[in-house]
């Protein structure tokens, strides 16, 4: 049985998405987040305290794109994997690393610097350049959204899940309005997919 550690809104949504998204069986753990502070008895099962946690037999996974793709590879076939010889294959393996490194990373300290720390620790320059940082970024998502309805492989995948988690942390953070026109319709036609709605939580 796969097992995965989650946090409602937190990265471990990814995984999750795309554990709805093909239908396998599993068991959900959901904890508070951060896990590390509310749940210390977690760290006896992952020692950095962070979600997503995903067990299957021997693999333990902690990346949530690299989970995805684990998924994906281990229990296919599935249309959501652009698979090697696929024309697609490089520009879905840039997505879907490009979602954390690139564009979920700044959100992560807009998250910290205006949310988390106490008040007195708060850094509102710093959360306001990684928000630029973040909204500069998402500059590639829109031109490449600007004539195509995902990201490659003319079909949904899982760069969409995991660039998508990345717009639905922009939405939990109020930056939303401040997506294109073009991002938001995209994230709206994700968020139709039921299994987002069952990951959503």
């Amino acid at each position: 049985m796969i097992t995965l550690y989650h946090c409602a809104g937190a990265r471990s949504m990814r995984p999750l998405w795309t554990l709805e998204e093909m239908g396998l069986a599993y068991e959900l753990k959901t904890l508070p987040f951060p896990p590390r502070v509310f749940e210390k008895s977690f760290l006896s099962v992952n020692p950095l305290g962070t979600v997503p946690y995903l067990i299957d037999g021997d693999a333990r996974m902690t990346e949530s794109s690299g989970a995805c793709l684990y998924l994906a590879e281990t229990y296919g076939p599935t249309p959501l994997l652009v698979a090697p010889g696929e024309p697609d294959r490089a520009d879905f393996l840039n997505w879907l690393f490009m979602s954390d490194a690139t564009l979920t990373f700044p959100q992560t300290l807009v998250l910290r610097y205006r949310q988390l720390e106490p008040p007195e620790r708060r850094l509102a320059q710093a959360a306001d350049d990684y928000e630029k940082w973040f909204l500069g970024r998402m500059r590639a998502v829109d031109a490449r959204l600007a004539d195509h309805a995902y990201l490659c492989a003319g079909r949904f995948t899982l760069a969409d899940i995991a660039v998508g988690y990345a717009l639905h942390l922009a939405h939990t953070l109020g930056l939303g309005e401040k997506l294109s026109a073009t991002a938001n319709g995209y994230y709206e036609r994700l968020k139709a997919r039921p299994a987002f709605g069952r990951a959503a939580v």
